[in-house]
């Protein structure tokens, strides 16, 4: 017999002994308690037509293409993008932490249009979505390096479980025992999902390689017809570089109780290919061996390098 959601959310499915808060889950999927505590109004959440939802697995460029779209929403306009910190212009729809109003709370509080973000995959987004014609920006990065991008992100995390050992973590990470799930069942999903919806599917390391290109397709995808010298100073705003030194962007203003950034740096690092610094050559095999069979009949492919 299936256990009840207020069960469900009791169950733990990491160690309990951890001084972190174990993950919950919902539909075979791990996310934080909090998320799972207020699923019922995250389910009901509606959408409407003129929203744009940028959607990503974690550690994906999520701060970054956000960024990206508010630049482009404020015509280039520096001023209007500094107005507040990014993660209360973009309300979290699956956010749910006193004292703190929920993501939903957020959102439905905004005018329209509104610009939400989330990690939730294809069969968990609130069906609202699905039922109108709202347009979704998903950006894909590679899975060695989302895997250690999480990682250190879960090391500084006081919301998530600890990860443990990197040799623990890597275990974790292919098998999908991680918050949003399985990074391969996530980015198949919306790449699936894009042939029947307003979706612009981007990847990390498109963006990283060619800005310019990327943010373009980005505008054209929003509607806006930005002239070349917006574009250029949009592409100059937006560089790793300018974002982690930005107080409206890095997250600093964030309480230690939430991120620990002296343990690790919320913008960290920027780069493709920085699982090589983590991956042994032994690791890097078994992921190989491991990410061909589970991504065998897909069309979707990333760059591990560029």
């Amino acid at each position: 017999m299936k256990e009840s959601m207020a069960q469900e959310a009791k169950r733990p499915l990491l160690s309990e002994g951890k001084k972190h808060p174990p993950l919950g889950e919902v539909k075979g999927i791990l996310l934080p308690r909090t998320t799972v505590n207020n699923w019922d109004q995250i389910q009901k959440f509606k959408a409407k037509d003129d929203d744009l939802v940028i959607c990503t697995y974690p550690k994906s460029g999520t701060t970054w293409i956000q960024e990206i779209v508010d630049m482009v929403e404020q015509n280039g306009d520096v001023e209007k993008c500094q107005r507040s910190v990014i993660h209360l212009q973009h309300p979290f729809i699956e956010w749910a932490r006193s004292p703190q109003p929920s993501g939903v709370d957020q959102a439905n509080a905004m005018p329209c249009p509104r610009i939400m973000k989330t990690h939730l995959p294809t069969q968990l987004l609130p069906p609202s979505f699905w039922d109108i014609t709202c347009k979704i920006i998903y950006v894909a990065q590679n899975a060695k390096d989302c895997m250690v991008s999480y990682y250190h992100f879960q090391r500084m995390s006081q919301i998530l479980p600890e990860p443990g050992t990197w040799e623990e973590y890597f275990e974790n990470f292919i098998n999908g025992k991680v918050s949003c799930g399985p990074w391969y069942d996530h980015v198949k999903g919306w790449w699936k999902a894009k042939d029947k919806h307003q979706i612009l599917f981007l990847f990390y390391e498109d963006i990283k390689e060619n800005p310019k290109s990327e943010i373009q397709k980005v505008m054209k995808f929003m509607g806006k017809n930005l002239d070349e010298k917006i574009l250029d100073k949009i592409v100059q705003e937006t560089s790793f570089e300018k974002l982690k030194e930005n107080p409206m962007i890095n997250h600093s203003t964030v309480p230690k109780t939430i991120m620990d950034q002296s343990i690790s740096p919320f913008m960290r690092k920027g780069i493709v290919g920085d699982w090589k610094n983590h991956l042994t050559v032994a690791q890097n095999e078994k992921f190989n061996r491991d990410y061909k069979k589970k991504m065998e009949g897909t069309s979707l492919t990333f760059h591990m390098e560029i």
